[in-house]
């Protein structure tokens, strides 16, 4: 039998998303969060870095072997041994995300997200505004966003239904954000032989898309439980 999750609120002198009064302090901690997540600052080039997540992230060191750069890990590995310098990797984005959301919900961003983003990710996404800063961060790295979710479900803030939602959600286009505007941006500086683009479509059509692609297929996943509790 499941162990039931305890109320993150119990025994802990902090009231429920509900009694909490609303300030400008939570909304200002709320908007820092989401400016840090969401990868608006991402190659700035300036100190404006600062405010982006995977910019504070940064990356490891190259090791030389002519005619070779690796990095820690090395080339050629295999197995349990190359998975585990690979999880190792993993380590510092997320005890970093885990850090910046700890701080965040000591000055009241998670109350401010569970209030202002409820209604609108209730009814797209049947999630809680809890897990809105999560979502953030998933739209960077799916790795933080699994810690995240799989934080917010021992906490009690999400159920097994909504949490099998979420996941929809993160695995469909996972780090939306960091994929496309990384790799896939290269598509659109691509020229033809007489120089001009070869792809003439703005970026943030097919990035809506995708988005629109990630919510569109949630739902799916929220029609498919739905038949599976109640029947057809």
């Amino acid at each position: 039998m499941e162990k039931r999750k305890k109320d993150p609120a119990a025994g802990t002198g902090r009231a429920s998303g509900k009694d909490v009064r609303l300030g400008i302090g939570p909304c200002i901690a709320l908007l820092f969060t989401c400016i840090f997540f969401s990868g608006i600052f991402k190659g700035s080039g300036n100190w404006t870095g600062i405010l982006d997540f995977s910019t504070l992230c940064g990356s490891f060191g190259s090791i030389v072997t002519q005619p070779k750069i690796m990095t820690f890990a090395g080339a050629g590995g295999s197995g349990a041994k190359d998975g585990f310098l690979f999880a190792c990797s993993l380590l510092p984005p997320v005890m970093l995300a885990i850090g910046i959301i700890q701080v965040s919900e000591h000055f009241g961003a998670l109350e401010a997200a569970r209030k202002l983003m409820t209604p609108l990710l209730k009814s797209c996404l049947g999630i809680p505004g809890a897990a809105g800063l999560t979502l953030i961060a998933s739209l960077q790295n799916v790795d933080v966003g699994a810690v995240m979710t799989k934080e917010l479900w021992e906490a009690g803030e999400i159920t097994d239904r909504q949490k099998s939602i979420f996941a929809a959600f993160q695995l469909s286009g996972g780090a939306v954000i960091v994929n496309f505007f990384g790799s896939g941006a290269a598509l659109f500086a691509l020229t033809c032989s007489d120089g001009n683009l070869a792809v003439t479509m703005p970026m943030i059509i097919p990035f809506t898309i995708i988005v629109a692609f990630k919510i569109f297929g949630t739902n799916l996943m929220r029609l498919y439980l739905h038949f599976m509790e109640h029947g057809s």
